[in-house]
C-alpha cells in the first residue's frame, strides 16, 4: 500500500490541495522577498526574524481568489516562503571570504552551490529528529504554533467564519502600514531629517576606575519589530549580557589602573595601544570590538556545548524511531499520514548527492589553491566528515533552540562561532600533518566548510518550526519536506545577487572598497567576528584568553539560569545564548532589541484581559514583522540606487551637521509612530 491511501481520511480532507504548483510559485517569490529583506537586516544588525507568518497571511490573501484553495496550500506557501527567507542566514559567513581579500565578489554559483547542497542536508538531517523534537519533544514551538493558530483562522473552509475573513484582511493591512510606516521612517533617516542613531559615550569618575563606556539605541522600526518577537524573556537575558558588556567589562578593561596590571604582567591590552586622552566612544567601542565581543564568542560557545549535551538522548531516540518507522513501512504497515516522513532510504541517497557535490566543491576548491593542491584527499575526506558530524549536531542544536525559543531567536551565529573555531584547529592539524604553510588559502577553506556547515544549521533551525505548524494544521510531512527542499532552492538563487548588491554599494570591513567614496560600510558582526577567529586560531593569534574567560562566564550563567529556573519553577529564565548574543551584538542594537521586547509585553499586557486577546496578538506579532520587512526591503532598495547613481546619500534633504536636532526629531518621531501603530494595530483587532 502506497503513502498516498494511508491512514482513513475525513470527507473534507479527500482530495486535499496541498503540494500544488500555485503553492510552490506563490511561495518561490515570497521566499525572494523575504531573503532579501532578511539578508540586508541580517548584514546591517546581525539578526534576522521568521517570515513564516507574513507569508501566511499573504498566501491566504492571494490564494482566497482561488475557490478550491485550502489550509494545507497556504501551509506550502508558508514553508516554502520561511525556509527562503531562513537562507538568508547565511550571510552570517559568507562575507567572511571577502572580508579575507579571498574573494572580491561573491561569485554566483560557488555560492548557490555552498546554500543549496548545504541547506538540502539540513532538511535531510532534521527528518530523523521530527519525531525526537517535534511530536515526543515537548517543546513549545512559538512561532510554529503562532503560525498555526493563523492558519486555522485565516484559511479558506467550512469552518471558516465572517469574523476570521475580517481578521485575515486585517491581517493584511497591519503588515503592509507596519511596511509603509518602517520605510517612510527609514527614508527620512536616509534623508537626515531623523538620526538612526542616538548614542552618548562617556568616561567614568575617577573613584569608579575611569574607564570608558557608553549608552544609545537604534531608531530602526525592524529592530522594534525582531525585539517584539523574540520576547520579553530573550530580551532581558540580552539586556543582562549589554549590562555585562558595558557596564563591567568595558569599564573594567578600560580603566587605567587595569590597563596599568595588564601591561605590567605581560598580557595584551587592546587599549594601552591607542593614544593617551583618545575619547571616551573610540576607547569604549575599540575594548567592545576587540576583547570584549570575543568574552561573548566564549558565551555562545559554552552554552552551545550545554545544549548539544542536553540532546543526547532525544537524538538517539529521533534517530530509533526513524528507523522503526521504515521498517514498518518495508514490511507493508500503514502509517498514519501526519507520521509519513520522506522514506528513510530517500533521505539517505539525498544525503549522499549532496555530500559528493560537497566534496567535488571543496576538492575544486583546494585545487584552486597552489598552497593546498597537494593535500587534496585529506582536506576533502576530512571536509566530508567535519559536514557529517558537526553538521549533524548543529541541526539538532538548532532545531532544540527553535523549538524552546523560536527561530527569531534561536541564536545560528553562535553555532558559527563554535563550528569555525573547530574547523580552523582541524585546519591547523592538515597543515601540520601535510606540511602546508601558513597561507590564507587555509583560512578561506576554513570558511568554505563552515558555510555548509551554517547552511545545515539555519535550514534546520526553520525546518522543525514549519514541522511543527505542519503537525498543528494535520500537514503530510513527507509533503512539507519537498517544499523545504523547493525553499532552499529559491533562496540560494537570490542570496548572491543580492550580496553583490550591497558590496559594491556599501562594501565589507577588509573587503574591496564601495563603488561610493566614503559609503558606510556594512556591520555585519557575525561575518566579522567568525573572519576574525578563523584568522585568529590558523595564525596562532587568537586571545583564548578572552574566549575561556567568556567560557567561564557561560558556565556560570548555566548554573544561573538553572537555579533561577528552578527556584520560580520555570517561570523565569535566563537563556546563556541570548545572554552571549548580547555581550557581542552592538549596544544601540541591543538596547533597541530590548525596548522592542517590552512594547511587545507591555500591548500584550494591555490586550490580555480583553475578548480579542488572542486576534491582538496575533496582529501584534503581524506588525512587527511588517516593520522587519519595510525597512529591509528599503535597505536593499537604498543599496540598487546607490549602486545606480554612485552617490553615497541619494535620499538627503538636509546637509550633514545637523546631529542634534535630527536625533531630537528622530526620538520624538519615532516615539510616536510606535505608540499610534499599536493603538492602531489594537483597534482594528477590536473590530475583528
Amino acid at each position: 500500500m502506497t503513502d498516498a491511501a494511508a491512514a482513513p481520511q475525513s470527507p473534507a480532507q479527500k482530495g486535499r490541495l496541498e503540494l500544488t504548483l500555485r503553492a510552490l510559485v506563490l511561495g518561490c517569490l515570497l521566499a525572494v522577498i523575504f531573503t532579501a529583506a532578511n539578508t540586508y537586516l541580517g548584514l546591517l544588525v546581525g539578526l534576522t526574524f521568521a517570515s513564516a507568518i507574513p507569508a501566511a497571511v499573504i498566501s491566504m490573501a492571494v490564494l482566497r481568489a482561488f475557490r478550491t484553495s485550502t489550509i494545507w496550500e497556504n501551509m506550502t506557501v508558508q514553508t516554502v516562503a520561511s525556509v527562503g527567507g531562513a537562507m538568508s542566514s547565511i550571510i552570517f559567513v559568507l562575507p567572511g571570504l571577502v572580508m579575507i581579500g579571498w574573494w572580491l565578489e561573491f561569485p554566483f554559483w560557488q555560492s548557490v552551490a555552498i546554500c543549496i547542497l548545504g541547506g538540502v542536508l539540513g532538511v535531510t538531517f532534521s527528518i530523523p529528529l521530527r519525531r525526537a523534537l517535534v511530536t515526543n519533544g515537548g517543546l513549545p514551538y512559538p512561532e510554529g504554533v503562532a503560525a498555526a493558530e493563523v492558519l486555522k483562522v485565516g484559511s479558506r473552509g467550512a469552518e471558516q467564519t465572517e469574523s476570521a475573513v475580517r481578521e485575515n484582511k486585517s491581517g493584511l493591512w497591519i503588515v503592509v502600514a507596519g511596511a509603509v510606516v518602517s520605510a517612510g521612517y527609514a527614508l527620512l533617516v536616509a534623508g537626515r531629517v531623523f538620526a538612526g542613531e542616538a548614542a552618548k559615550f562617556f568616561k567614568l569618575p575617577a573613584a569608579l576606575g575611569g574607564g570608558a563606556t557608553g549608552m544609545g539605541f537604534g531608531m530602526q522600526f525592524a529592530l522594534l519589530g525582531a525585539g517584539h518577537l523574540i520576547g520579553l524573556t530573550v530580551g532581558l537575558a540580552q539586556l543582562f549580557g549589554l549590562i555585562l558588556a558595558w557596564a563591567i567589562a568595558v569599564p573594567i578593561l578600560t580603566s587605567p589602573d587595569t590597563v596599568a596590571w595588564l601591561t605590567a604582567h605581560g598580557i595584551p591590552s587592546i587599549a594601552s595601544t591607542l593614544p593617551a586622552g583618545a575619547p571616551a566612544e573610540e576607547l569604549a567601542a575599540t575594548v567592545w570590538s576587540r576583547e570584549v565581543r570575543f568574552m561573548g564568542a566564549g558565551v555562545i560557545g559554552v552554552a552551545a556545548i550545554w545544549t548539544l549535551v542536553k540532546l543526547a538522548g532525544p537524538l538517539i531516540g529521533g534517530l530509533t524511531s526513524a528507523l522503526a518507522a521504515n521498517a514498518k513501512r518495508a514490511h507493508g504497515e500503514v502509517l498514519e499520514r501526519t507520521e509519513q516522513d520522506l522514506p528513510i532510504k530517500l533521505v539517505g541517497a539525498i544525503s549522499v548527492v549532496c555530500l559528493i557535490g560537497i566534496a567535488g566543491l571543496l576538492a575544486w576548491f583546494a585545487q584552486s589553491a597552489p598552497a593546498l593542491a597537494g593535500s587534496t584527499p585529506l582536506l576533502v575526506i576530512g571536509g566530508l566528515v567535519y559536514v557529517v558530524l558537526i553538521g549533524f549536531a548543529v541541526a539538532a542544536i538548532c532545531g532544540y533552540m527553535a523549538g524552546l525559543i523560536g527561530s527569531s531567536n534561536s541564536p545560528v551565529s553562535g553555532v558559527g562561532i563554535l563550528a569555525v573555531v573547530i574547523a580552523s584547529l582541524l585546519m591547523l592539524g592538515v597543515m601540520a600533518i601535510a606540511g602546508v604553510p601558513a597561507d590564507p588559502s587555509i583560512i578561506a577553506f576554513a570558511l568554505i566548510v563552515t558555510a555548509v556547515v551554517f547552511a545545515v544549521a539555519v535550514i534546520a533551525n526553520d525546518n522543525l518550526q514549519d514541522l511543527k505548524t505542519g503537525q498543528l494544521v494535520e500537514a503530510t510531512p513527507w509533503r512539507q519536506q519537498v517544499a523545504l527542499i523547493v525553499g532552499v532552492g529559491a533562496g540560494a538563487i537570490v542570496i548572491p545577487l543580492i550580496l553583490n548588491l550591497l558590496n559594491q554599494a556599501f562594501g565589507f570591513e577588509g573587503g574591496p572598497p564601495a563603488i561610493v567614496e566614503g559609503a558606510k560600510t556594512l556591520a555585519a558582526p557575525q561575518a566579522t567576528l567568525i573572519s576574525a577567529l578563523a584568522r585568529g586560531v590558523i595564525g596562532g593569534d587568537l586571545r583564548w584568553d578572552l574566549i575561556g574567560l567568556g567560557a567561564v562566564i557561560g558556565v556560570i550563567i548555566i548554573v544561573l539560569d538553572a537555579v533561577v529556573s528552578r527556584a520560580t519553577k520555570g517561570r523565569v529564565k535566563l537563556p546563556p545564548l541570548a545572554v552571549g548574543i548580547g555581550f557581542y551584538l552592538p549596544a544601540a542594537v541591543t538596547t533597541m532589541l530590548v525596548i522592542g521586547a517590552v512594547c511587545g509585553w507591555i500591548y500584550d499586557k494591555a490586550v490580555s484581559s480583553t475578548r480579542y486577546a488572542d486576534v491582538a496578538r496575533r496582529m501584534g506579532v503581524l506588525l512587527a514583522s511588517g516593520l522587519i520587512v519595510g525597512e529591509s526591503l528599503f535597505g536593499v532598495f537604498t543599496a540598487g540606487v546607490i549602486v545606480a547613481t554612485r552617490d553615497d546619500a541619494p535620499f538627503a534633504m538636509l546637509p550633514e551637521g545637523s546631529t542634534w536636532p535630527a536625533m531630537l526629531a528622530g526620538i520624538i518621531g519615532f516615539a510616536v509612530a510606535v505608540f499610534g501603530l499599536y493603538a492602531w494595530t489594537r483597534s482594528r483587532a477590536q473590530a475583528v
